[in-house]
């Protein structure tokens, strides 16, 4: 017999199937009467994870860093109406998997006494949304771990503003109020919680706010043990994983399957994938040789290259076949707050000067010069030497296509004019048939 947990995430998840529903863990069944939540929440941080590819895939196939080859993967380059017949390896998934982790986040908030599991809870839940967001725009919403069965009004899409200002702002609020410093086993921590809310608030345009965020990450980063790599190559690869630069990643282990059952993010940008065998960009080729002449050393170039693209390959080495199956996620880390902090001072008017120098460390650790402030001393020009800082520095880590929209530069990037509709994902088709509530994003 099915118990209420199963029943009321199937009710708001009616795109699993009996084998998606064979996997939630068996401690989560009987939450109430349950009196340690180790277990819900350890579920919440597995079921994050296999939301990573799909994500992987959004940011740099959608974008111009990777390319899909074969037909109808293809529709990913085409901005249009027929994205939507990805839905059962990448949107499905993402989709599910995100709601069964809020869904076990909600049952640890409401239950748990202990400050640190709510915390962790509140950072994964405001993530989960955040990623929903992103990628769909207005979501359904769940705060409860037992949501009625008998009202659909529950499953109606929220305003992704409201989504914002009512869910995801307050729970990493929250999360970082309830957590420390403290990095230990990858778990959420306040510079996580602090790095995530910034980003945010860089997804909505308000720099002031997320000045404060990451600036807070950036002073407090040395005292948690965070500092960059002293070299670019050692960020990744599953012996690196968690490294020092790492402020929070999700953890992938082989031994462990998750709902995700297709090829994983390093086999798509491995080139290892049949629907992609040489994924990558000329367009991403041609940002690394417009460096080329900006090096220290022109006889070893711009030293991020060779770990990022394999022009011989078509594909990026950047996350090593090697030990694949067991490479973490990076959701974020210091190089990414550091960029995303010189670019909220810019957008609220500090001197180029001091806002370029935020950028000495990731361009000397690359290779390259420092920029010059001289030469670069508009706003505008700040502007585009951080997102081209951004686009080389954070190839293949899933950000890019996320960036170009919270920018405003798909057209001027993608050269191209696409419809902003199109800016977000569908919604999986099987959610719109179950429940006239649900609507479709339009386009598609």
């Amino acid at each position: 017999m099915k118990n209420l947990y199963i029943i009321l995430v199937a009710f708001l998840l009616v795109t699993a199937c009996n084998n998606d529903l064979d996997q939630f863990p068996p401690n989560i069944a009987s939450s109430d009467s349950l009196t340690d939540f180790d277990g819900v929440l350890n579920a919440a941080y597995f079921y994050n994870r296999a939301s990573v590819t799909p994500m992987a895939v959004m940011g740099d196939f959608r974008a111009d860093n990777a390319l899909m080859l074969e037909e109808p993967y293809t529709e990913f380059d085409v901005y249009g109406p027929n994205l939507k017949d990805m839905e059962e390896q990448f949107f499905g998934p993402f989709y599910t998997v995100l709601y069964k982790s809020i869904l076990s986040c909600n049952t640890v908030i409401e239950n748990s006494t202990n400050t640190t599991e709510i915390g962790e809870a509140k950072f994964l839940r405001a993530l989960a949304y955040f990623k929903l967001v992103r990628v769909f725009g207005d979501v359904t919403v769940n705060l409860e771990s037992k949501p009625s069965t008998t009202d659909d009004s529950i499953l109606e899409r929220q305003p992704a503003i409201d989504v914002y200002n009512s869910v995801i702002i307050p729970d990493f609020q929250d999360a970082i109020a309830a957590l420390s410093n403290d990095l230990s086993d990858g778990r959420a921590s306040k510079l996580a919680a602090q790095g995530m809310l910034g980003k945010v608030y860089m997804q909505l345009g308000d720099f002031s706010s997320a000045q404060t965020q990451l600036k807070a990450v950036i002073d407090g980063a040395a005292g948690a043990g965070v500092s960059l790599q002293s070299d670019f190559s050692s960020i990744f690869g599953v012996d690196n994983d968690l490294n020092s630069e790492i402020i929070f990643a999700t953890q992938i282990s082989s031994s462990i399957s998750d709902d995700y059952g297709f090829s994983e993010f390093w086999s798509w940008y491995g080139g290892l994938d049949t629907k992609s065998l040489r994924p990558l960009d000329p367009d991403l080729i041609a940002a690394f040789d417009a460096v080329a002449g900006d090096v220290a050393d022109p006889a070893v170039g711009d030293l991020r290259r060779a770990v990022t693209i394999d022009t011989a390959l078509l594909a990026s080495p950047k996350f090593p076949q090697t030990g694949g199956d067991d490479h973490d996620w990076i959701d974020l880390r210091l190089a990414d707050v550091i960029l995303m902090y010189a670019e909220a001072l810019n957008e609220t008017g500090s001197p180029a000067a001091m806002v370029l120098s935020l950028l000495d460390d990731i361009r000397t650790r690359a290779g390259l010069n420092v920029l010059d402030a001289n030469t670069i001393n508009t706003q505008a020009a700040v502007r585009q030497a951080i997102a081209d800082e951004r686009r080389l520095e954070l190839a293949f880590e899933g950000h890019r296509w996320f960036d170009l929209v919270r920018t405003g530069t798909v057209d001027a990037e993608m050269g191209q004019t696409i419809n902003s509709q199109y800016y977000i994902f569908p919604i999986p088709e099987s959610e719109v048939l179950a429940f006239d509530i649900i609507t479709q994003n339009p386009g598609y």
